[in-house]
C-alpha cells in the first residue's frame, strides 16, 4: 500500500490518509495539528477550502467516480 491513500467519496469529498502535507500555491504548509487523515472539499461549496466542512450535503453535490486506467502519458 502507498504512503498515502486518497479516497473520492462519492457525492462528497476527497478523503486523504497516510503520511502527506498541503501547502498552498506558494508552497507554504497549512497546519494539519498532527492529523493523520483530511476530508478536502470536491464540490467548490465549502466555507473552510480546501477542507470539507460538509457543504456539499446542503448543496445537493452528486458525482459518483469508478476507478479506471489513465491513458499512457505521452
Amino acid at each position: 500500500m502507498a504512503a498515502t491513500r486518497i479516497t473520492v467519496r462519492p457525492n462528497g469529498s476527497y478523503r486523504v490518509e497516510g503520511d502527506f502535507e498541503v501547502v498552498d500555491a506558494q508552497g507554504k504548509a497549512f497546519g494539519l495539528g498532527g492529523r493523520t487523515a483530511i476530508s478536502l472539499c470536491r464540490c467548490g461549496h465549502s466555507n473552510d477550502k480546501p477542507f470539507c466542512d460538509g457543504s456539499h450535503k446542503a448543496a445537493g453535490f452528486q458525482s459518483t467516480v469508478e476507478a479506471r486506467d489513465l491513458p499512457p502519458k505521452p
